[in-house]
């Protein structure tokens, strides 16, 4: 029995497909928990506090492979802290506020966007092209996710107005595009050490803003709610979403691997209907075949 499921994790953990969707699903859950709170857990404080708590939780596995890669990550220090401090740091900072002050519907937009950031990103810095099926599924899942958030009246998109948050989200996304694409530069290091490196520089970059966030007077007001919120972004979105996302970029790469994203507001819609009581309706139907139609022509191998 112990030999099966060492084979069922190891073939897990090979399945980019699945842990991709894993990722998406933990994601979705960190934009519903992340709403939920953010009364009560100003922005920076909420992603300082999430990285400082993934590395304490993560250290005790992760020790013994930080000891051995230590030499690997003084030597690639310049591209850890990149990775570290903006990829993650920045982008889950740039969220948080981002929705703060946007609505939903804006900041799902910037979300299906990514992989369009992603494909620029990777022609720009590696000179990386994208085939027409890739474009055509790319374009397809926009479009699912604009019958998604629109709740099946597209002709409502001629009525957003962009605010101080969006530009937040569409940065937020736009780093997010050049963490994933500088992916591939990563260390040859063990996933534990990478994240637990990262995790750390995160919220070391964040502490700075956090000093100024608590001098401006906003300051956390705990509760059992954001407790648990806070919890659920340490490990879910976290450790968990980060471990699945990195090993599955590593595995097909950005641009297919980006497509993935389109299943976040899938997921929240999916969430919203267990935990909150909301109906499905017809149009998220046909949203979810088209983002996973979309998903499915931007991630399959072309032919040999």
């Amino acid at each position: 029995m112990p030999g099966i499921i060492h084979k069922l994790a190891h073939n897990g953990f090979s399945n980019a497909y699945l842990l991709l969707s894993i990722t998406s699903l933990c994601w979705a859950g960190n934009f519903v928990v992340g709403r939920g709170i953010y009364q009560e857990v100003p922005p920076v404080t909420l992603a300082t506090i999430r990285w400082f708590g993934a590395f304490l939780i993560i250290l005790p596995f992760a020790w013994t492979h930080l000891v051995k890669d230590w030499p690997t990550i003084k030597k690639h220090w310049l591209i850890m802290i990149v990775l570290g401090s903006i990829g993650i740091g920045s982008f889950n900072t740039l969220v948080y506020i981002g929705v703060n002050y946007t609505t939903a519907i804006n900041g799902l937009i910037m979300n299906s966007a990514s992989p369009v950031f992603m494909a620029i990103m990777a022609f720009l810095l590696f000179k990386e092209r994208i085939s027409l099926r890739q474009c055509t599924g790319i374009l397809l899942s926009i479009i699912g996710v604009c019958v998604v958030i629109s709740r099946g009246n597209i002709t409502s998109f001629g009525n957003l107005t962009f605010n101080k948050g969006d530009l937040f989200v569409l940065a937020a996304f736009f780093v997010w595009a050049v963490y994933t694409v500088l992916l591939r530069l990563r260390p040859d290091i063990h996933n534990l050490s990478f994240l637990s490196m990262t995790f750390i520089l995160a919220a070391l970059a964040n502490t700075p803003f956090l000093l100024l966030e608590l001098w401006s007077g906003r300051i956390i007001h705990l509760s059992s709610n954001s407790a648990a919120g806070l919890l659920y972004v340490m490990i879910f979105p976290s450790i968990i979403g980060y471990l699945f996302y990195n090993r599955g970029i590593k595995l097909i790469g950005a641009n297919r691997g980006g497509a993935f994203l389109h299943l976040v507001p899938v997921f929240g819609a999916i969430m919203a209907v267990l935990f909150l009581g909301e109906t499905l309706e017809n149009f998220h139907i046909i949203g979810f075949l088209a983002i996973i139609t979309g998903v499915i022509m931007t991630t399959k191998k072309p032919a040999s």
